[in-house]
């Protein structure tokens, strides 16, 4: 099982579009995925029909107690791909760190939680709130490597500046160095903000940057109004064509590292 975290420390980038995307595209493929929600407003969850509110149990019930194999594998909620099902979340999860954040060992919670269900999914994708707390760093703990949406303009560069700066604190904990991937998206390239943009996170951030682009594609509105990962509703899209390279170049990569 491959985990994959969408994270970062600003809001509006293509996190949650990411997450959806890449897991719809992994479904494509026959693989078994599942997305977790990490953030309060559940957005990811909605997107499937989810109304996080009615439900019993969420990703924050996996917080309250150790779980077992039994308990999370209650917690899922199937969607209409069958391929695809999700850990939701609830408004609770916006509570975690003033309950939470001070008690010892909360930093492994989703890790321990996705271990004992690894033999029923082939990938997991979990999606970030944009703030740095319990649930940001189980997510980021929890994964193979990171995928770090930046949208190609100037006030985007400083939340990635946050971002890697976390990730730099937080690796001193770990034994093994976090593996990211920053991937430049809602590239317009009429314009010239996008295009200084782009160059900059080249320099600056010189081979952690993919190097195509996630273009500007409103067919990922259409497909959020209609409820169907990306690939679903318009496979053709250019953002879904750019969405598939990206997605290679992670597998190739993991392959890489693993060989």
């Amino acid at each position: 099982m491959v985990v994959w975290t969408v994270a970062n420390q600003k809001g509006g980038v293509g996190k949650t579009t990411s997450t959806i995307t890449l897991g719809g595209l992994l479904a494509d493929q026959g693989l078994r995925v599942l997305l977790v929600d990490t953030d309060p407003h559940a957005s990811l969850s909605y997107y499937f029909g989810i109304e996080s509110e009615e439900l019993d149990l969420s990703v924050y019930n996996l917080f309250l107690e150790s779980s077992t194999k039994e308990q999370v594998l209650q917690t899922l909620c199937p969607t209409q791909y069958p391929n695809i099902d999700i850990l939701p979340a609830t408004m609770g999860l916006a509570t975690l760190d003033r309950a939470l954040g001070k008690k010892g060992g909360m930093g492994l919670v989703l890790k321990k939680a996705i271990h004992l269900i690894e033999d029923e999914y082939d990938y997991v994708l979990i999606d970030c709130p944009p703030i740095l707390g319990v649930l940001m760093v189980n997510a980021l703990a929890a994964s193979d490597r990171i995928i770090v949406p930046v949208q190609t303009e100037f006030l985007a560069l400083k939340g990635l500046e946050r971002m890697i700066n976390t990730l730099d604190i937080m690796q001193g904990e770990q034994a093994d160095p976090f593996k990211y991937t920053i991937v430049p998206t809602m590239f317009d390239k009429r314009t010239k903000a996008s295009l200084i943009t782009y160059r900059k996170l080249q320099d600056i951030y010189f081979g952690k940057v993919w190097s195509g682009v996630i273009p500007i594609d409103t067919n990922f509105r259409n497909a959020s109004q209609a409820r169907k990962v990306p690939s679903d509703y318009l496979s053709s899209s250019r953002g879904v064509i750019a969405y598939k390279k990206l997605l290679n170049a992670l597998i190739d990569e993991h392959k890489r590292l693993i060989s």
